[in-house]
């Protein structure tokens, strides 16, 4: 398991990948505030973003926290206009975190994640009408929400965990247009959670996450067949993130604990593992977050730490139609953790995480992909 307490804000739905650890955050910045990758960060102060969407060159969306992990912590909010980036009001609550961000179109978007506090947390839900974010009641609300995706305005998913004492259970909700209803979920193993989910249309979704019996865990992946949410074989290791191209084509990251990022793939009939990148025998790389545009272009994000321990090194993987292969990324504030990505085309993709050292403040990082490099925004 990744020592880093912030990197596990992704997987707060995986009960035993957190093992204990509560990673929150909270309500949106005043307007007119920095644009996210100069976020101002006194001493130890704690930025971070954790999810990105887009819909065009000229439109995406960031979510994180600012002052993650304490009583000041702020749900933070980004977007690009297509010249830069500019923080927007958020009118989540205070303690509250953002872990996931959809978008379909200027005027439709959907932001997820949590209220916390020491005893409990509660499910968050925001939604972006085209002028502004407004919170939306939630059916569930004990546990917390981790990931969101969306194939129109009137169908969307968020899936994470629900908590009742010390066990956890898979959560499904779905935008039906009109409200946010439960959807009953496998959740097999004595606690289960789910960490990312796509959709490619009403009918079609996947959700990937992990369960544990016992001292053991292992990856959960169920799938959506437009009645039911069924589960379906999984490959060994943990899953953080999936993305879907089509009903025939998705793929799903994570980590194994070993020497070898972790990719599957669906190919319309079976996840199969696909071959990638191994950094070494001495550093262990996890992938969190995955997108892809078409059969010929995907990227995958996450970290890599040398023995598993001190500042990660950002880590992007790129699939090019015949393999995976890792591309050079930036690496800042001595240490890089990216958290989420995003592409709308093989010319322009995004990457969020946040930087820092691991022993002092860290602060929100936004890169983005111009077709030939990775820069950071």
């Amino acid at each position: 398991m990744h020592g880093d307490i912030a990197r596990s804000i992704r997987l707060l739905a995986v009960p035993l990948l957190l093992a204990g650890v509560a990673a929150g955050i909270a309500p949106a910045a005043p307007a007119g505030a920095t644009p996210a990758e100069s976020v101002g960060t006194p001493t130890f102060v704690h930025n971070q973003l954790n999810g990105v969407a887009a819909t065009s060159a000229s439109n995406a969306w960031a979510v994180g926290c600012t002052h993650c992990f304490t009583t000041k912590g702020r749900a933070l909010i980004e977007h690009w206009n297509g010249t830069g980036w500019q923080q927007v009001p958020s009118p989540a609550p205070a303690d509250s975190v953002l872990s996931g961000v959809a978008a379909t179109s200027g005027s439709n978007a959907w932001a997820v994640g949590e209220i916390y506090s020491s005893t409990s947390t509660k499910t968050l839900i925001l939604h972006w009408n085209g002028t502004a974010w407004k919170q939306v009641p939630s059916p569930a609300p004990a546990g917390s929400l981790s990931g969101v995706a969306a194939s129109s305005a009137s169908s969307a998913w968020a899936v994470g965990s629900s908590t009742a004492g010390a066990s956890s259970k898979s959560l499904v909700l779905r935008w039906n247009g009109t409200a946010w209803k439960q959807v009953p979920s496998p959740s097999p193993g004595t606690s289960a959670g789910l960490s990312g989910v796509a959709a490619t249309s009403a009918s079609s979704a996947w959700a990937v996450g992990s369960s544990t019996a016992g001292a053991s865990s292992k990856s959960l992946v169920l799938r959506w067949n437009g009645t039911a949410w069924k589960q379906a074989p999984s490959p060994n290791g943990v899953l953080s993130d999936v993305a879907a191209t089509s009903a025939a084509s998705t793929w799903a990251v994570g980590y194994t604990g070993g020497a070898r990022t972790l990719v599957v793939r669906w190919n319309g009939t079976a996840w199969k593992q696909v071959p990638s990148p191994s950094l070494g025998a001495h550093f262990i790389p996890f992938l969190d977050a995955v997108a892809a545009t078409s059969a010929r272009n995907a990227w995958a994000v996450g970290d890599s730490t040398n023995c598993g321990c001190g500042p990660g090194t950002s880590l992007i993987l790129h699939w090019n139609g015949a393999a995976w292969t890792r591309v050079p990324s930036p690496t800042p504030g001595g240490g890089t953790i990216l958290r989420g990505v995003a592409a709308t085309s093989a010319t322009n993709a995004w990457a969020v995480g946040y930087s820092g050292s691991g022993i002092g403040p860290t602060t929100t990082l936004i890169l983005r992909w111009n077709g030939k490099s990775w820069k950071s925004s």
